[in-house]
């Protein structure tokens, strides 16, 4: 079963990648200012706020309960990953209904491969085009 700290790991493997602290929870960013700073205190959580801005985009965030994790994902493939795959896919209703947002189940997850593959894919979402362009060996499983 993967956890928050592989979550965590192979998210800020990812260049340009930042950990940031919002509504609480740890979120993962990519570029603007999130690729400079990189991550500070023991626990590698900074900032206090949702804002993208100048942070970054957010491509993934875990939950409270460190359980799940949200990530990017256009909506109009939601209902096809939910359908095929229902323990390990989830949007909260009421929720998730307006955002590019899929939850993901931790302990669905087969291993770090398949964890890997579902951050790249919201990462390279979120990425500025020339960092998604410029970023190699991703689909070897460099970490």
């Amino acid at each position: 079963m993967v956890t928050a700290e592989d979550v965590r790991a192979i998210a800020l493997s990812l260049p340009e990648t930042a950990e940031r602290l919002a509504w609480g929870m740890p979120t993962f960013r990519v570029g603007g200012a999130a690729g400079e700073s990189g991550t500070s205190g023991p626990s590698g959580r900074t900032g206090k706020t949702g804002k993208t801005g100048k942070t970054g985009k957010i491509f993934a965030a875990l939950a409270d309960d460190d359980a799940s994790m949200g990530v990017k994902c256009p909506r109009e493939e939601r209902a096809e990953l939910i359908a095929t795959e229902p323990e390990k896919f989830f949007v909260r209703p009421g929720h998730d209904d307006h955002y590019d947002w899929l939850r993901v189940r931790l302990a669905a997850i087969e291993d770090t491969a398949e964890l890997r593959a579902i951050l790249l894919d919201a990462w390279r979402q979120a990425a500025p085009r020339s960092v998604a362009d410029a970023y190699g060996g991703a689909e070897e499983g460099n970490v």
